[in-house]
């Protein structure tokens, strides 16, 4: 699943770069768009993120590609792999800008994990 975002005066940080915390707002949320469609009807939570590291900075008026796919099913959590990728103006080809793993668990509605529904032909 890909999704876009546009960097815009309001996502950039004190060095005219896009901030790295809306960075992770997207990846998080984006992520999670994916984990929901894929698992109709669970109520889904962020419980990790893997390896947080900025591979470059992307300046305002970049477009952001972020691809998001299944990377591993387990019994109560799900994981996916992101990708950003931004397309800066006047670029002539997008460059990956970070990448990571985030992992949801399913919860009821006191907080505790239940099973996934199994999928077939889910891509993990």
């Amino acid at each position: 699943m890909d999704n876009f975002a546009l960097v815009r005066p309001e996502h950039l940080n004190h060095h005219g770069s896009l901030f790295g915390g809306q960075l992770l707002k997207w990846v998080d949320e984006f992520a999670w768009m994916a984990a929901s469609r894929d698992f109709r009807g669970c109520k889904l939570v962020t419980v990790a993120m893997d390896k947080v590291e900025f591979h470059r900075g992307a300046p305002g008026g970049s477009i952001l590609r972020f691809h998001v796919e299944p990377a591993q099913l387990g019994n109560t959590s799900v994981t996916y792999s992101v990708e950003v990728f931004a397309d800066a103006p006047g670029a002539d080809a997008e460059v990956s800008i970070f990448s990571t793993r985030v992992t949801f668990f399913r919860i009821d509605e006191q907080g505790r994990k239940l099973p996934l529904p199994r999928k077939t032909g889910f891509g993990v």
